[in-house]
């Protein structure tokens, strides 16, 4: 579960690349760095529930 807290890290890295080898400035590509956090984010947190929602079942068996 740990390593999901690097995948926001390094798709912002993947996008800084992406945008400095297209040109773009980094404040233009705000917007994707903003979509990387907050769907990251949603996955981090479902997946923090889910396993807590079935970790008591794995107590009980």
């Amino acid at each position: 579960m740990a390593k999901f807290f690097l995948l926001p890290i390094i798709l912002c890295l993947f996008w800084t690349l992406f945008l400095h080898l297209n040109g773009v400035p980094i404040k233009q590509g705000k917007k994707g760095f903003i979509y990387i956090i907050a769907i990251s984010a949603t996955i981090i947190l479902s997946l923090g529930i889910l396993l807590w929602i079935t970790a008591g079942q794995n107590i009980r068996s």
